[in-house]
Protein backbone atom coordinates (compact mmCIF):
# COMPACT_ATOMS: atom_id res chain seq x y z
CA UNK A 1 0.00 0.00 0.00
CA UNK A 2 1.72 3.57 -1.14
CA UNK A 3 0.70 6.72 0.94
CA UNK A 4 -2.51 7.50 -1.24
CA UNK A 5 -4.24 3.81 -0.50
CA UNK A 6 -3.56 4.22 3.27
CA UNK A 7 -4.58 8.23 3.62
CA UNK A 8 -8.31 7.06 1.26
CA UNK A 9 -8.37 3.50 3.24
CA UNK A 10 -8.43 5.39 7.06
CA UNK A 11 -10.36 8.20 6.18
CA UNK A 12 -13.15 6.07 4.21
CA UNK A 13 -12.82 4.17 7.37
CA UNK A 14 -14.21 6.93 9.67
CA UNK A 15 -16.14 8.47 7.47
CA UNK A 16 -18.31 4.64 7.21
CA UNK A 17 -18.00 4.33 10.87
CA UNK A 18 -19.39 7.77 11.75
CA UNK A 19 -21.72 7.34 9.21
CA UNK A 20 -23.22 4.18 10.50
CA UNK A 21 -23.19 5.35 14.17
CA UNK A 22 -24.96 8.43 13.13
CA UNK A 23 -27.84 6.43 11.38
CA UNK A 24 -27.76 3.81 14.32
CA UNK A 25 -28.61 5.86 16.82
CA UNK A 26 -31.05 7.64 14.42
CA UNK A 27 -32.96 4.23 13.73
CA UNK A 28 -32.68 3.56 17.90
CA UNK A 29 -34.70 6.85 18.11
CA UNK A 30 -36.83 5.74 15.64
CA UNK A 31 -37.22 2.83 17.63
CA UNK A 32 -36.04 0.42 15.27
CA UNK A 33 -32.80 -1.80 15.63
CA UNK A 34 -29.44 0.03 14.81
CA UNK A 35 -28.89 -2.60 12.13
CA UNK A 36 -31.60 -0.73 10.09
CA UNK A 37 -29.81 2.33 10.27
CA UNK A 38 -26.30 0.34 9.47
CA UNK A 39 -27.10 -1.19 6.31
CA UNK A 40 -28.30 1.92 4.99
CA UNK A 41 -25.86 3.99 5.62
CA UNK A 42 -23.96 1.06 3.42
CA UNK A 43 -26.02 1.46 0.52
CA UNK A 44 -25.88 5.56 0.84
CA UNK A 45 -22.06 5.08 0.34
CA UNK A 46 -22.64 2.83 -2.46
CA UNK A 47 -23.85 3.41 -6.18
CA UNK A 48 -27.48 3.41 -5.15
CA UNK A 49 -26.85 7.55 -4.77
CA UNK A 50 -25.17 9.84 -7.17
CA UNK A 51 -24.48 7.45 -9.64
CA UNK A 52 -21.87 6.08 -7.18
CA UNK A 53 -19.81 9.25 -6.58
CA UNK A 54 -19.81 9.21 -2.93
CA UNK A 55 -18.35 5.56 -2.89
CA UNK A 56 -15.76 6.78 -5.97
CA UNK A 57 -14.45 9.19 -3.92
CA UNK A 58 -14.12 7.69 -0.54
CA UNK A 59 -13.62 4.00 -1.73
CA UNK A 60 -11.09 4.41 -4.97
CA UNK A 61 -11.33 0.31 -6.67
CA UNK A 62 -7.77 0.03 -5.50
CA UNK A 63 -9.02 -0.11 -1.70
CA UNK A 64 -12.04 -2.14 -1.91
CA UNK A 65 -10.14 -6.02 -1.86
CA UNK A 66 -8.64 -4.47 1.68
CA UNK A 67 -12.07 -3.47 2.52
CA UNK A 68 -13.99 -6.72 1.54
CA UNK A 69 -10.51 -8.55 3.84
CA UNK A 70 -11.75 -6.46 6.51
CA UNK A 71 -15.02 -7.23 5.91
CA UNK A 72 -14.61 -10.96 6.16
CA UNK A 73 -12.86 -10.69 9.42
CA UNK A 74 -16.19 -8.96 10.94
CA UNK A 75 -18.59 -11.45 9.48
CA UNK A 76 -16.72 -14.22 10.97
CA UNK A 77 -16.35 -12.69 14.55
CA UNK A 78 -20.20 -12.09 13.77
CA UNK A 79 -20.79 -15.71 13.19
CA UNK A 80 -18.27 -16.93 16.62
CA UNK A 81 -20.50 -14.64 18.23
CA UNK A 82 -23.76 -16.12 17.70
CA UNK A 83 -22.58 -19.68 17.90
CA UNK A 84 -20.87 -18.79 21.09
CA UNK A 85 -24.17 -17.01 22.52
CA UNK A 86 -26.27 -20.61 21.41
CA UNK A 87 -27.66 -22.75 23.83
CA UNK A 88 -29.55 -25.66 23.09
CA UNK A 89 -30.86 -25.45 26.27
CA UNK A 90 -33.20 -22.80 24.90
CA UNK A 91 -35.15 -25.57 23.37
CA UNK A 92 -35.18 -28.05 26.04
CA UNK A 93 -38.31 -27.25 28.21
CA UNK A 94 -40.22 -25.41 25.25
CA UNK A 95 -42.22 -28.40 24.47
CA UNK A 96 -43.32 -29.03 20.89
CA UNK A 97 -43.97 -25.73 19.90
CA UNK A 98 -40.38 -24.26 19.27
CA UNK A 99 -39.83 -27.49 17.21
CA UNK A 100 -43.11 -27.19 15.21
CA UNK A 101 -43.04 -23.49 14.72
CA UNK A 102 -39.21 -23.58 13.82
CA UNK A 103 -40.07 -26.25 11.22
CA UNK A 104 -43.00 -24.88 9.63
CA UNK A 105 -41.59 -21.43 9.27
CA UNK A 106 -38.84 -22.82 7.43
CA UNK A 107 -40.34 -25.39 5.37
CA UNK A 108 -43.31 -23.46 3.91
CA UNK A 109 -41.36 -20.27 2.76
CA UNK A 110 -38.82 -22.97 1.24
CA UNK A 111 -41.69 -23.96 -0.61
CA UNK A 112 -42.81 -20.83 -1.40
CA UNK A 113 -38.62 -20.19 -2.29
CA UNK A 114 -38.55 -22.33 -5.28
CA UNK A 115 -41.19 -21.69 -6.50
CA UNK A 116 -40.75 -17.78 -7.14
CA UNK A 117 -37.35 -18.79 -8.15
CA UNK A 118 -38.96 -20.68 -10.74
CA UNK A 119 -41.12 -17.30 -11.98
CA UNK A 120 -37.09 -15.47 -11.53
CA UNK A 121 -34.98 -17.62 -13.41
CA UNK A 122 -35.85 -15.98 -17.01
CA UNK A 123 -34.80 -12.65 -15.80
CA UNK A 124 -32.64 -13.12 -12.44
CA UNK A 125 -31.53 -16.89 -12.57
CA UNK A 126 -27.99 -17.99 -13.43
CA UNK A 127 -25.98 -20.98 -14.81
CA UNK A 128 -26.99 -23.41 -12.21
CA UNK A 129 -30.25 -23.55 -12.15
CA UNK A 130 -30.11 -26.08 -8.91
CA UNK A 131 -28.40 -23.75 -6.78
CA UNK A 132 -30.44 -20.67 -7.76
CA UNK A 133 -33.49 -22.70 -6.71
CA UNK A 134 -32.47 -23.97 -3.34
CA UNK A 135 -30.94 -20.79 -2.30
CA UNK A 136 -33.83 -18.76 -2.79
CA UNK A 137 -35.47 -20.76 -0.40
CA UNK A 138 -33.01 -20.64 1.90
CA UNK A 139 -33.44 -16.64 1.66
CA UNK A 140 -37.06 -16.76 2.42
CA UNK A 141 -36.33 -19.05 5.42
CA UNK A 142 -33.96 -17.21 7.44
CA UNK A 143 -34.79 -15.57 11.05
CA UNK A 144 -32.39 -13.12 12.44
CA UNK A 145 -31.69 -14.82 16.07
CA UNK A 146 -29.33 -11.64 16.92
CA UNK A 147 -31.69 -8.98 15.90
CA UNK A 148 -34.95 -10.88 17.25
CA UNK A 149 -33.23 -10.92 20.74
CA UNK A 150 -32.49 -7.22 20.49
CA UNK A 151 -35.79 -5.99 19.99
CA UNK A 152 -36.67 -8.23 22.44
CA UNK A 153 -34.52 -7.02 24.93
CA UNK A 154 -35.26 -3.12 23.90
CA UNK A 155 -39.22 -3.97 24.48
CA UNK A 156 -37.86 -5.67 27.69
CA UNK A 157 -39.79 -9.22 26.51
CA UNK A 158 -36.72 -11.42 27.26
CA UNK A 159 -38.14 -12.55 30.09
CA UNK A 160 -41.95 -12.81 28.99
CA UNK A 161 -43.16 -16.27 27.99
CA UNK A 162 -43.59 -14.79 24.38
CA UNK A 163 -40.15 -13.59 24.47
CA UNK A 164 -38.68 -16.53 25.41
CA UNK A 165 -40.73 -19.03 22.85
CA UNK A 166 -39.06 -16.74 20.08
CA UNK A 167 -35.81 -16.98 21.60
CA UNK A 168 -35.96 -20.70 21.44
CA UNK A 169 -37.90 -21.03 17.77
CA UNK A 170 -35.21 -18.16 16.61
CA UNK A 171 -31.79 -20.42 17.94
CA UNK A 172 -33.63 -23.80 15.90
CA UNK A 173 -34.37 -21.75 12.96
CA UNK A 174 -31.19 -20.36 12.66
CA UNK A 175 -29.25 -23.85 13.02
CA UNK A 176 -31.72 -25.26 10.79
CA UNK A 177 -30.99 -22.25 7.68
CA UNK A 178 -27.36 -22.78 8.13
CA UNK A 179 -27.75 -26.35 7.62
CA UNK A 180 -29.62 -26.03 4.34
CA UNK A 181 -26.95 -23.26 3.15
CA UNK A 182 -24.01 -25.54 3.81
CA UNK A 183 -25.51 -28.11 2.24
CA UNK A 184 -26.49 -25.98 -1.15
CA UNK A 185 -22.60 -24.54 -1.09
CA UNK A 186 -20.94 -28.15 -0.73
CA UNK A 187 -23.18 -29.40 -3.36
CA UNK A 188 -22.65 -26.45 -5.56
CA UNK A 189 -19.29 -27.34 -6.18
CA UNK A 190 -18.21 -23.99 -5.74
CA UNK A 191 -14.74 -24.88 -4.24
CA UNK A 192 -13.98 -25.67 -8.16
CA UNK A 193 -11.25 -28.67 -9.52
CA UNK A 194 -10.55 -29.60 -6.18
CA UNK A 195 -13.99 -30.86 -4.39
CA UNK A 196 -13.05 -33.46 -3.46
CA UNK A 197 -12.06 -31.44 0.04
CA UNK A 198 -15.55 -31.03 0.76
CA UNK A 199 -15.64 -34.89 2.16
CA UNK A 200 -13.33 -33.74 4.71
CA UNK A 201 -15.98 -31.34 6.10
CA UNK A 202 -17.57 -33.88 7.72
CA UNK A 203 -14.20 -35.34 9.51
CA UNK A 204 -13.78 -32.04 10.97
CA UNK A 205 -17.22 -31.43 12.33
CA UNK A 206 -17.00 -34.23 14.14
CA UNK A 207 -13.43 -33.55 15.19
CA UNK A 208 -14.57 -30.29 16.69
CA UNK A 209 -17.88 -32.25 18.52
CA UNK A 210 -16.72 -34.56 19.91
CA UNK A 211 -12.90 -34.24 20.24
CA UNK A 212 -11.69 -30.58 20.47
CA UNK A 213 -15.12 -29.76 22.43
CA UNK A 214 -14.97 -32.24 25.27
CA UNK A 215 -11.02 -31.12 25.64
CA UNK A 216 -12.71 -27.46 26.10
CA UNK A 217 -14.86 -28.53 28.56
CA UNK A 218 -12.25 -30.65 30.86
CA UNK A 219 -9.20 -27.48 30.42
CA UNK A 220 -12.54 -25.16 32.16
CA UNK A 221 -13.24 -27.69 34.29
CA UNK A 222 -9.87 -27.48 35.77
CA UNK A 223 -9.91 -23.83 35.68
CA UNK A 224 -13.12 -22.53 37.30
CA UNK A 225 -13.42 -19.04 37.25
CA UNK A 226 -11.36 -18.36 33.40
CA UNK A 227 -10.92 -14.78 33.34
CA UNK A 228 -9.93 -13.13 29.51
CA UNK A 229 -6.30 -13.09 29.73
CA UNK A 230 -3.74 -11.75 26.59
CA UNK A 231 -3.28 -15.28 26.10
CA UNK A 232 -6.68 -16.23 26.36
CA UNK A 233 -7.91 -13.63 24.20
CA UNK A 234 -5.11 -14.19 21.12
CA UNK A 235 -6.22 -18.17 21.55
CA UNK A 236 -9.80 -17.38 21.04
CA UNK A 237 -9.20 -15.17 18.11
CA UNK A 238 -6.71 -17.66 16.68
CA UNK A 239 -9.24 -20.37 17.29
CA UNK A 240 -12.03 -18.62 14.99
CA UNK A 241 -9.45 -17.48 12.33
CA UNK A 242 -8.43 -21.03 11.69
CA UNK A 243 -11.85 -22.75 12.49
CA UNK A 244 -13.11 -20.15 9.87
CA UNK A 245 -9.81 -21.34 7.30
CA UNK A 246 -10.61 -24.63 7.57
CA UNK A 247 -14.02 -24.54 6.41
CA UNK A 248 -13.35 -22.02 3.77
CA UNK A 249 -10.37 -24.46 2.40
CA UNK A 250 -12.87 -27.51 2.59
CA UNK A 251 -15.47 -26.07 0.07
CA UNK A 252 -17.72 -24.51 2.65
CA UNK A 253 -17.99 -20.56 3.58
CA UNK A 254 -15.80 -19.32 6.32
CA UNK A 255 -19.01 -17.89 8.38
CA UNK A 256 -20.05 -21.79 9.36
CA UNK A 257 -16.33 -22.36 10.75
CA UNK A 258 -16.45 -19.25 12.66
CA UNK A 259 -20.05 -20.50 13.86
CA UNK A 260 -19.02 -23.89 14.75
CA UNK A 261 -16.13 -22.39 17.22
CA UNK A 262 -18.62 -20.59 18.69
CA UNK A 263 -20.56 -23.46 19.57
CA UNK A 264 -18.34 -25.64 20.79
CA UNK A 265 -16.90 -23.08 23.66
CA UNK A 266 -17.85 -24.15 27.04
CA UNK A 267 -21.27 -22.90 28.44
CA UNK A 268 -20.04 -24.31 32.60
CA UNK A 269 -17.67 -22.56 34.24
CA UNK A 270 -16.50 -20.41 31.35
CA UNK A 271 -19.45 -17.40 31.93
CA UNK A 272 -17.17 -14.27 32.80
CA UNK A 273 -14.75 -15.14 30.05
CA UNK A 274 -17.98 -15.42 27.69
CA UNK A 275 -19.15 -12.39 28.84
CA UNK A 276 -15.52 -10.29 28.71
CA UNK A 277 -15.34 -12.02 25.38
CA UNK A 278 -18.45 -10.75 23.99
CA UNK A 279 -18.19 -7.38 25.48
CA UNK A 280 -14.54 -6.53 23.56
CA UNK A 281 -14.79 -8.37 20.58
CA UNK A 282 -18.13 -7.82 20.12
CA UNK A 283 -17.82 -3.75 20.60
CA UNK A 284 -14.76 -3.63 18.48
CA UNK A 285 -16.47 -5.77 16.03
CA UNK A 286 -20.10 -3.45 15.85
CA UNK A 287 -18.05 -0.50 15.83
CA UNK A 288 -15.69 -1.00 13.12
CA UNK A 289 -15.66 -4.32 11.40
CA UNK A 290 -19.44 -4.80 11.00
CA UNK A 291 -20.11 -1.11 9.18
CA UNK A 292 -17.28 -2.14 6.75
CA UNK A 293 -19.43 -5.17 5.90
CA UNK A 294 -22.37 -3.09 5.33
CA UNK A 295 -20.25 -0.88 3.04
CA UNK A 296 -19.56 -3.63 1.04
CA UNK A 297 -22.84 -4.98 0.99
CA UNK A 298 -23.88 -1.56 -0.29
CA UNK A 299 -21.41 -1.23 -2.68
CA UNK A 300 -23.24 -4.38 -4.50
CA UNK A 301 -26.73 -2.61 -3.77
CA UNK A 302 -27.58 -0.49 -7.26
CA UNK A 303 -31.36 0.92 -6.44
CA UNK A 304 -30.91 3.54 -8.90
CA UNK A 305 -31.99 1.95 -12.03
CA UNK A 306 -34.85 0.05 -9.98
CA UNK A 307 -38.31 0.74 -12.62
CA UNK A 308 -42.23 -0.80 -12.37
CA UNK A 309 -40.80 -4.31 -13.29
CA UNK A 310 -38.06 -4.13 -10.44
CA UNK A 311 -40.98 -2.81 -7.60
CA UNK A 312 -43.46 -5.58 -8.96
CA UNK A 313 -40.23 -8.07 -8.18
CA UNK A 314 -39.59 -6.37 -4.55
CA UNK A 315 -43.26 -6.71 -4.22
CA UNK A 316 -43.52 -10.80 -5.26
CA UNK A 317 -40.24 -11.04 -2.78
CA UNK A 318 -41.70 -9.78 -0.28
CA UNK A 319 -45.17 -11.36 -0.59
CA UNK A 320 -43.27 -14.70 -0.35
CA UNK A 321 -40.64 -14.01 2.27
CA UNK A 322 -43.58 -12.42 4.76
CA UNK A 323 -46.56 -14.48 3.94
CA UNK A 324 -44.52 -17.71 4.38
CA UNK A 325 -42.82 -17.02 6.92
CA UNK A 326 -45.90 -15.93 9.09
CA UNK A 327 -47.94 -18.22 7.87
CA UNK A 328 -46.41 -21.43 8.71
CA UNK A 329 -45.51 -19.78 12.41
CA UNK A 330 -48.64 -18.93 12.68
CA UNK A 331 -50.66 -21.54 11.80
CA UNK A 332 -47.93 -24.23 14.03
CA UNK A 333 -48.46 -22.18 16.41
CA UNK A 334 -52.22 -22.10 16.49
CA UNK A 335 -52.30 -25.80 16.22
CA UNK A 336 -50.16 -26.34 19.31
CA UNK A 337 -53.00 -24.10 21.33
CA UNK A 338 -51.58 -20.73 21.62
CA UNK A 339 -53.99 -17.71 21.20
CA UNK A 340 -54.65 -15.88 17.92
CA UNK A 341 -53.03 -12.50 19.40
CA UNK A 342 -49.58 -14.15 20.46
CA UNK A 343 -49.06 -16.36 17.21
CA UNK A 344 -49.44 -13.72 15.71
CA UNK A 345 -46.61 -11.76 17.41
CA UNK A 346 -44.72 -14.53 17.23
CA UNK A 347 -45.04 -14.79 13.04
CA UNK A 348 -44.28 -11.35 13.17
CA UNK A 349 -40.98 -12.10 15.64
CA UNK A 350 -39.92 -15.12 13.30
CA UNK A 351 -40.26 -12.40 9.79
CA UNK A 352 -36.97 -10.51 11.44
CA UNK A 353 -34.45 -10.80 9.19
CA UNK A 354 -31.47 -8.39 9.21
CA UNK A 355 -27.77 -8.99 9.28
CA UNK A 356 -28.28 -13.05 9.19
CA UNK A 357 -29.95 -12.17 5.92
CA UNK A 358 -27.39 -10.02 4.75
CA UNK A 359 -24.69 -12.21 5.33
CA UNK A 360 -26.44 -15.06 3.20
CA UNK A 361 -27.12 -13.07 0.56
CA UNK A 362 -23.50 -11.95 0.09
CA UNK A 363 -22.40 -15.79 0.65
CA UNK A 364 -24.79 -16.30 -2.44
CA UNK A 365 -23.39 -13.17 -4.73
CA UNK A 366 -19.85 -13.76 -4.06
CA UNK A 367 -20.26 -17.66 -4.97
CA UNK A 368 -22.97 -16.78 -7.97
CA UNK A 369 -26.01 -18.10 -6.66
CA UNK A 370 -27.35 -14.34 -7.27
CA UNK A 371 -27.30 -11.73 -9.58
CA UNK A 372 -26.38 -8.22 -8.65
CA UNK A 373 -29.74 -7.03 -10.01
CA UNK A 374 -31.65 -9.46 -7.71
CA UNK A 375 -29.28 -9.40 -4.89
CA UNK A 376 -29.88 -5.64 -4.33
CA UNK A 377 -33.90 -6.16 -4.47
CA UNK A 378 -33.31 -9.18 -1.81
CA UNK A 379 -31.07 -6.78 0.31
CA UNK A 380 -34.22 -4.25 0.40
CA UNK A 381 -36.55 -7.18 1.50
CA UNK A 382 -34.09 -8.02 4.36
CA UNK A 383 -34.49 -3.92 5.50
CA UNK A 384 -38.14 -4.58 5.04
CA UNK A 385 -39.00 -7.35 6.79
CA UNK A 386 -36.51 -6.21 9.97
CA UNK A 387 -38.21 -2.76 10.40
CA UNK A 388 -41.69 -3.91 10.51
CA UNK A 389 -41.41 -6.05 13.04
CA UNK A 390 -41.02 -3.35 15.72
CA UNK A 391 -44.36 -1.31 14.79
CA UNK A 392 -46.22 -5.06 14.11
CA UNK A 393 -45.17 -6.03 16.89
CA UNK A 394 -46.82 -3.10 19.21
CA UNK A 395 -50.14 -3.01 16.80
CA UNK A 396 -50.55 -7.10 17.56
CA UNK A 397 -49.55 -7.01 21.92
CA UNK A 398 -48.40 -4.21 22.86
CA UNK A 399 -46.06 -5.03 25.87
CA UNK A 400 -47.08 -8.63 26.48
CA UNK A 401 -47.63 -10.07 30.39
CA UNK A 402 -46.62 -13.28 31.88
CA UNK A 403 -50.43 -14.44 30.88
CA UNK A 404 -50.25 -13.83 27.79
CA UNK A 405 -49.00 -17.46 27.22
CA UNK A 406 -50.15 -21.08 28.13
CA UNK A 407 -49.08 -22.52 31.06
CA UNK A 408 -48.01 -25.30 29.12
CA UNK A 409 -45.21 -23.70 27.67
CA UNK A 410 -42.77 -22.51 30.06
CA UNK A 411 -38.82 -21.75 29.43
CA UNK A 412 -36.83 -20.99 31.83
CA UNK A 413 -36.05 -17.20 32.24
CA UNK A 414 -32.28 -17.13 32.75
CA UNK A 415 -32.03 -18.63 29.00
CA UNK A 416 -34.07 -15.96 27.69
CA UNK A 417 -31.71 -12.95 29.29
CA UNK A 418 -28.46 -15.26 28.00
CA UNK A 419 -29.65 -14.86 24.20
CA UNK A 420 -30.75 -11.68 24.59
CA UNK A 421 -26.74 -10.71 24.71
CA UNK A 422 -26.37 -11.69 21.50
CA UNK A 423 -27.61 -8.87 19.17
Amino acid sequence: MDTHQTSSLLIGLAAMVLLACLLGALARQLGQPAVIGEVLAGIALGPTLFHGAIAKGLFPHDIRPLLSALAAVGVAVFMFLVGMEWDAAMIRGSGSLAATVSLSSILLPFGLGLLLALYLMGDYGTGDKTSFMLFIGISMSITAFPVLARILTDRRMTHTPLGVMALACASIDDVLAWSLLAAVVAISGSVGPDQWRILLAVPYLLGMLFVVRPLLQRYAARKPGLRLTPTAFACVLAGVLLSAAATEWVGLHYIFGAFLFGLILPRTGTEQLRAEVHGKLGQMNSTLLLPVFFLVAGLNVDLSGVGAAGLGTVALILLVAVGGKFTGAFAAARLNGMPVRQSAALATLMNTRGLTELIVLNVGLQLGFLKQDLYSLMVVMAVVTTAMAGPLLTWIVGRPTAEDMPKGHDVSEHLAGTAGKAA
